[in-house]
């Protein structure tokens, strides 16, 4: 990839140059180096450098937000629901194994540069463990991680469960989620 610098004079480009960061591609590497953690503010994507952790997505919004500052061309922030099991989230197994499910749609986001998609959520994280799980993805603005992500990730959820007929509730079914989001932060934590 052509380095760019991170030479744009808004807020977040100088906080990111007062860490001694200088072009998109030591940012990349630096976001992706950072632990998985949920920030305080969903929507406030300057937190990932505050506080030194982000998600899928605020990690995502972050990096497209900066490159949009700075001008960095062809960066997409894209949502992707995927089929969400041990083999391409390996830490959910545990979570999974309470109940019927061999996996749970979940929604995930990454970067598409390019046309090539990218996931910086961690150090270990490859697109191409879920690339062949992916249901359906859409390009979607950092602003929407905050609020759309989560509304759209609980219709799919919905619509799935109607789809699917089965007599787990929505709320239960969130449950689950949520204890497989909890088995991966605790075992990132761990590592």
């Amino acid at each position: 990839m052509t380095k760019y610098a991170i030479s744009s004079a808004d807020p977040l480009s100088k906080l990111i140059k007062s860490e001694g960061i200088k072009s998109w591609d030591k940012l990349m590497s630096y976001v992706q180096g950072l632990p998985y953690g949920r920030n305080r503010n969903r929507g406030d994507v300057k937190l990932v450098m505050i506080e030194r952790k982000g998600t899928c997505s605020s990690k995502h919004a972050f990096l497209k937000t900066v490159a949009d500052l700075n001008n960095i061309p062809n960066v997409e922030l894209m949502l992707g629901m995927y089929y969400m099991n041990q083999n391409n989230t390996p830490g959910i197994g545990t979570a999974l194994e309470a109940t019927k499910l061999d996996f749970i749609p979940e929604a995930h986001c990454y970067l598409k540069i390019d046309g090539k998609r990218l996931d910086l959520t961690s150090t270990n994280s490859n697109f191409s463990t879920i690339e062949k799980d992916i249901i359906q993805e859409l390009s979607i603005q950092p602003e929407q991680v905050r609020e759309f992500k989560v509304s759209y990730h609980k219709d799919f959820l919905r619509n799935w469960l109607t789809q699917n007929e089965t007599d787990m509730s929505f709320e239960d079914l969130w449950a689950i989620r949520e204890k497989c989001i909890e088995s991966l932060y605790t075992k990132k934590h761990r590592s």
